[in-house]
Formats: structure tokens, sequence, C-alpha cells
């Protein structure tokens, strides 16, 4: 398993933690997701052979946020 934090803009409440949490558990080989909207973070453990960090920001950037 690997680790990432991914900086995310325009999170604001606990539906915008629920929309990224969503998306990013719903890619193959992604194991555990941790989001804090204060700091605008989402680490992320992964399985890189499965699910690239690229995919990953494509997941949040489709729900509306920006990846920084």
């Amino acid at each position: 398993m690997e680790q990432t934090t991914l900086k995310i803009e325009g999170m604001t409440c606990d539906h915008c933690k629920a929309a990224v949490t969503n998306a990013l558990t719903e890619l193959d080989g992604v194991a555990e997701v941790d989001v804090n909207v204060k700091e605008g973070t989402a680490k992320v453990s992964y399985d890189s052979s499965s699910v690239s960090v690229s995919e990953m920001n494509e997941a949040v950037e489709e729900q509306g946020y920006d990846i920084v």
C-alpha cells in the first residue's frame, strides 16, 4: 500500500467530505480515505498497481472540486 495526500480546493462542508470520500473509495485499488475539509486534503491509501494518482485527481474533479 502506498499513501498520498491530495490538496483539494472548494470543500466547505460534510457533504463535500462525503462526495470526495465516495468518489475515491469507488475506485478499484483505493483502500482508505481520510478527508479533512478544514485543511483541504484527502489522505489516500492505495494500491499503485490498480489505481494512479491522476485517476484519483480526475475522480475528485468530476465532483466539482479542484486539485491544487
